[in-house]
């Protein structure tokens, strides 16, 4: 008893297209259609650029990280005294 029937849709739509007119309803029905593409699109674009990697680093344990850092000696490059 509390719902809504049919004939109450019907009115309300038929007042709806009264008050904004077909070419309106028609042209914000085609601006919600193409941004829920839009946003389709992003999410799948987003779901792409996750699986791929940003760069091509390597992972480095900390011990490879301090003999980067430290310089090279080279018996060469000593002073002689």
């Amino acid at each position: 008893m509390g719902g809504i029937s049919i004939w109450q849709l019907l009115i309300v739509a038929l007042i709806i297209v009264l008050l904004f007119g077909t070419k309106k309803l028609r042209s914000m029905g085609g601006d919600l259609g193409s941004a829920v593409k839009g946003f389709k699109k992003a999410l799948s674009d987003d779901d792409e650029a996750k699986n791929k990697a940003d760069a091509d680093f390597e992972q480095k344990s900390l011990a490879d990280k301090k003999e980067a850092a430290e310089p090279q000696k080279n018996p060469k490059d000593k002073e002689q005294v």
